[in-house]
């Protein structure tokens, strides 16, 4: 039995690591991966995980299996193509820890994956079924995502989706735009950050964003995340605000948005997800920005996530000092 079971792009993030006695840059080869990066998360608060997915039968692709095993991610369901290469991210940062991105994926193996090479039973098994917008950029992954999804709506899995918008891996902005609206009216759950709200609705005001999202989707939990300005809950008819907790040891900020999302899961598979409280969901956001916080002082995410101990005495000191501030709407 499995708590979690994900598909999606599972790569090697090349992030900056000073420079060389020469003066170049030094990048740091980080396993990553939005959907393992969640999994991990989960794997660290002691949930029992699966992933879907393909890389290259090279070196890069013998890492990121060793390591998402070592991270207890069960890695039945990952192929290893030796005619497709994995997938490679040089990720740069500004003084913020704010990142831009550059892929080599063109093919890269995770777009590579075919239905046929989808082992189902990791689907079901599991207690929720999650996936991002980067498994459906191309052919044949995007039959073989929305295969997943059909397959786990049979089998009344609940759906969990996050966008998670790269623009430079689209082929254009209506084809990406196209694929996360079918992914929205797939889920039961979406994570999505404020800036992929304004992109997808064309509103910056997140209550219209919401309601233009909830017009085409049945989510009964949507969350929102704002960077540095915090997160919201929008649940039925409650919408409650959490501050972030802002971190003077912030070097970036891979793996924050991943880190919330699966706080999120964490707290749907400890209280379900058809009778959520007022109190579950300010515990669930206090939890996920505290995670999210601690993640962005570590380099690289899937195999460093914190762990529950860290993260409740992040919180618990911020309360201690009246730093932690939240706010509950009645939504119309």
């Amino acid at each position: 039995m499995y708590d979690v079971t994900a598909t999606g792009e599972l790569l090697i993030d090349f992030t900056r690591n000073g420079l060389s006695k020469q003066n170049n840059r030094v990048y740091e080869a980080n396993p990553g991966g939005a959907p393992c990066n969640v999994l991990a998360m989960l794997g660290k608060l002691g949930y029992k995980t699966a992933f879907i997915g393909k890389v290259g039968e090279d070196e890069f692709g013998k890492l990121l299996k060793n390591t998402i095993s070592e991270q207890k991610i069960d890695s039945t369901g990952l192929v290893m193509d030796p005619d497709a290469k994995t997938t490679l991210a040089f990720v740069d940062n500004d003084e913020t820890g704010d990142r831009s991105f550059s892929f080599y994926r063109k093919p890269g193996a995770d777009m590579m994956l075919r239905e046929d090479e989808v082992n189902y039973e990791l689907i079901d098994y599991c207690r929720i079924f999650h996936f991002g917008s980067l498994s459906m950029t191309d052919e044949p992954v995007r039959s073989a995502t929305y295969a997943m999804i059909d397959y786990a709506k049979k089998k009344n899995k609940i759906i969990s989706f996050d966008p998670n918008l790269r623009p430079p891996l689209w082929e254009s902005e209506d084809l990406a735009a196209k694929q996360i609206w079918y992914g929205i009216e797939q889920c039961d759950i979406l994570k999505i950050a404020d800036n992929e709200i304004e992109w997808l609705t064309g509103t910056n005001d997140y209550d219209k964003g919401i309601e233009i999202i909830r017009e085409r989707t049945h989510a009964k939990l949507i969350n929102v995340t704002l960077g540095p300005n915090g997160s919201i809950a929008y649940y039925g008819g409650l919408k409650v605000f959490m501050e972030p907790y802002l971190n003077e040891d912030t070097i970036e900020t891979t793996g924050a948005g991943d880190t919330f999302g699966a706080c999120a899961l964490h707290a749907v598979l400890k209280h379900g997800l058809d009778n959520m409280t007022e109190e579950d969901l300010k515990e669930m956001l206090q939890f996920a920005n505290a995670a999210a916080s601690l993640i962005t002082t570590k380099k690289g995410a899937l195999r460093v996530m914190p762990k529950e101990k860290e993260i409740k005495e992040l919180y618990e000191k911020a309360k201690a000092n009246g730093s932690e501030n939240y706010i509950m709407y009645e939504c119309a």
